[in-house]
């Protein structure tokens, strides 16, 4: 079992709110504020200070006022992984610069001080995290050797689970991810996959006293193990020793590497995303499917073939989507589209549609016919293809609800 915490003996934990914040302005010193709202109290050794990702924005001014903010998502993304079309404009889920995969690239409108500006992230937060956790040790004096850290948080949604909740945007002197691969459990099976992310958990609990609303930017949690923190130089804590001796136990650098996409050497927040190879579902499936036709989530294109939307959408509306997709690029490609709706929207009633399309030969019509069905499954449609192609290269089909 592990020692001071780990795995070991469970330790009361303290939540404390930083009150007494003012609104932050851009130039502000973040850690001047903090200190001076905590007071004679000030901080402890092995404190970790949960500081909204907001406040470094503000100081920091990564404000954006007018233009286009789906324009702006675009701006802050690394690149789309699912979109949809709302009353109010364009909902994506973006890799956003700041790094993590997330809604609108962390762009938010609440909580932003007077006006109507736009707060962006900033790009490197793991930086900002260091950068402001220097700050706080010298201010307060603390050797360079105490357990101090500081965690960025901010605030996203989580695959297949509804609401929000606090996350470790940026992180310093935290070992973000507990590592308990080659420990035995309780009942004295080996460990084989399990990682906290305490970075995490540390943001999440922190936001019980911050809250969305009550103003309050910045939190203290007291209590952490030691071994919990990471050094001055911000070097990774070593693999267990259960990890090393057993030969048998998995290579955790290679795994690390598979999974995340990342190299496996490093500290903060930025360990937490996953990306690249270890990304099993780096797009919406809908997304996936329009990629696989050249229309790539975010691209002119995407625009252009039509988005589908949050709510209900009428059969026709899906299937125009899907014929656009199957004709794009295609200009010698023509098509005769009958719609009949049989339902409030495209899963219910008896809707279907007759689509004709022809072509300048056979191979460019079968080439049409197989995007037609694969642009269709996306949409949760099921095509049936006529009889073979006509003698002026065209072929009909039909299009039903249920893919």
């Amino acid at each position: 079992m592990g020692e001071d915490g780990v795995t070991g003996p469970v330790m009361p934990v303290t939540v404390l709110p930083v009150l007494g914040l003012p609104e932050v302005v851009a130039g502000d010193d973040v850690a001047g504020l903090v200190l001076e709202a905590l007071g004679p109290s000030g901080l402890e050794v092995g404190d970790v200070v949960v500081v909204s990702s907001k406040l470094v924005s503000k100081a920091l001014g990564l404000r954006a006022s007018g233009g286009s903010k789906d324009a702006l998502v675009l701006e802050e993304s690394v690149r789309v992984v699912a979109e949809r079309r709302t009353a109010d404009g364009m909902t994506r889920v973006v890799e956003a610069a700041a790094g993590p995969v997330m809604a609108a690239a962390g762009i938010d409108g609440s909580n932003t001080g007077p006006g109507e500006d736009l707060l962006l992230l900033p790009h490197d937060p793991d930086s900002c995290a260091r950068e402001l956790r220097s700050s706080l040790r010298d201010r307060f004096g603390m050797p360079s050797t105490a357990p101090l850290a500081v965690v960025l948080s901010d605030t996203a949604g989580r695959p297949w689970r509804a609401g929000l909740t606090d996350f470790a945007l940026g992180s310093a002197g935290l070992r973000v991810l507990l590592d308990h691969r080659g420990e035995s459990d309780v009942d004295g099976r080996r460990l084989a996959v399990t990682a906290r992310a305490v970075a995490d958990e540390i943001a999440a609990a922190a936001d019980l006293v911050k809250g969305k609303a009550d103003g309050v930017g910045a939190a203290v949690v007291r209590g952490l193990p030691s071994s919990w923190f990471e050094d001055e130089i911000g070097s990774a804590a070593t693999v267990s020793d259960a990890a090393v001796a057993d030969p048998a136990v998995v290579d955790h650098t290679v795994f690390d590497a598979a999974v995340s996409g990342a190299e496996p050497s490093g500290s903060g927040a930025a360990q937490l995303v996953r990306t690249g190879p270890g990304d099993w579902f780096a797009m919406g499936h809908v997304e996936a499917v329009r990629a696989a036709l050249g229309v790539q989530p975010g691209s002119p294109e995407s625009e252009q073939v039509g988005i589908r939307a949050v709510g209900l959408e009428t059969f026709g509306e899906v299937v125009s989507r899907v014929v656009a997709v199957t004709l794009l690029h295609d200009e010698d490609a023509s098509v005769d589209l009958q719609v009949i709706e049989g339902g409030e929207s495209s899963t219910q009633g008896t809707a279907s549609a007759e689509v004709t399309m022809g072509a300048g030969d056979d191979f460019a019509l079968g080439r049409l016919a197989q995007r037609l069905e694969v642009a269709a499954a996306g949409e949760g449609l099921s095509v049936s293809l006529g009889a073979g192609p006509t003698a002026g290269h065209t072929v009909s089909a039909r299009l039903v609800p249920g893919g």
